[in-house]
C-alpha cells in the first residue's frame, strides 16, 4: 500500500498535524517530569516493596479502577501472573474488573459505588496490597474500596493525576499531570516499573554462565 499524507488527503485538517506534534511534546514533557519527580520514585519503591513483602507472605495484589484505568487493572494483574521482563514463575495479582457477573450483580443490588468494595471483602486479606487508580482521584467506588481495605488490614496505594485528591492511602503515586490521557500514560509506566522491581527482588533473573 502506498504511503499516505492523511493531513493532505482532506480526511484531517492541516491543523491537526500541529495538534499530534503538540501532544506529542505534552507527552514527552510528562515523562521527563516524571522521570525528575524524587517523591514519585520514592513512592514507586514503596509501592514495590510493599508488593514483595505481602507476595513473600502468601499474600495479593488486588487492582481496580474505571474506564481507561479498568484496562490499566487489568493489565498491570496481567504482568504479574505472565510475564514482563523475562520467564519467572506467576506473581498473585486479581484486576476486580472483570468479573462480568460480580461486576453487574453488585451494581444491580447494591450500586455501582461498591463494585470494587464488595469484592476487596471477598478475596483481600490482612497483609496484602490494594492498588487504586483514579486519574481524578474522586471516584466513589475507589474511595470505598479504599475504605473496605484499610478494615480488611490490607495495605492501601492509589495512583492518581496531580490533582487528586488525598485519599487515607499508606502510598499515593501521582502523576505530574491533571489531563487524563497524559496521566494514564503515566500510570502504565509507572506500574512497569513496579512490576520490573518485584519480580527482580521475588525471581532474580538467572545469568547465564559461558
Amino acid at each position: 500500500m502506498a504511503d499516505t499524507n492523511f493531513s493532505e488527503s482532506g480526511i484531517f485538517p492541516a491543523e491537526d498535524s500541529l495538534y499530534i506534534s503538540d501532544f506529542l511534546k505534552d507527552s514527552e514533557a510528562a515523562v521527563v517530569a516524571f522521570r525528575m519527580d524524587v517523591a514519585a520514585r520514592e513512592h514507586m519503591f514503596a509501592l514495590a516493596g510493599a508488593i514483595v513483602t505481602s507476595l513473600r507472605a502468601g499474600g495479593r495484589l488486588l487492582v481496580a479502577g474505571n474506564g481507561g484505568s479498568a484496562a490499566d487493572a487489568q493489565h498491570i494483574a496481567g504482568e504479574f501472573t505472565a510475564r514482563l521482563m523475562y520467564d519467572r514463575r506467576p506473581l498473585s495479582a486479581i484486576a476486580l474488573t472483570t468479573d462480568t457477573s460480580s461486576l453487574t450483580a453488585i451494581s444491580n443490588d447494591y450500586g455501582y459505588e461498591y463494585v470494587f468494595s464488595r469484592q476487596v471483602q471477598a478475596y483481600g486479606r490482612p497483609g496484602d496490597v490494594f492498588l487504586g487508580i483514579s486519574t481524578s482521584g474522586r471516584s466513589p467506588n475507589i474511595i470505598k474500596a479504599f475504605d473496605a481495605a484499610r478494615e480488611g488490614g490490607m495495605i492501601c496505594a492509589a495512583m492518581t493525576g496531580r490533582r487528586g485528591m488525598d485519599f487515607a492511602c499508606d502510598i499515593t503515586l501521582r502523576a505530574p499531570e491533571d489531563r487524563t490521557a497524559l496521566v494514564q500514560q503515566i500510570h502504565i509506566m509507572a506500574a512497569h516499573c513496579v512490576c520490573a522491581l518485584v519480580e527482580r527482588a521475588l525471581c532474580p533473573k538467572k545469568e547465564t554462565v559461558a
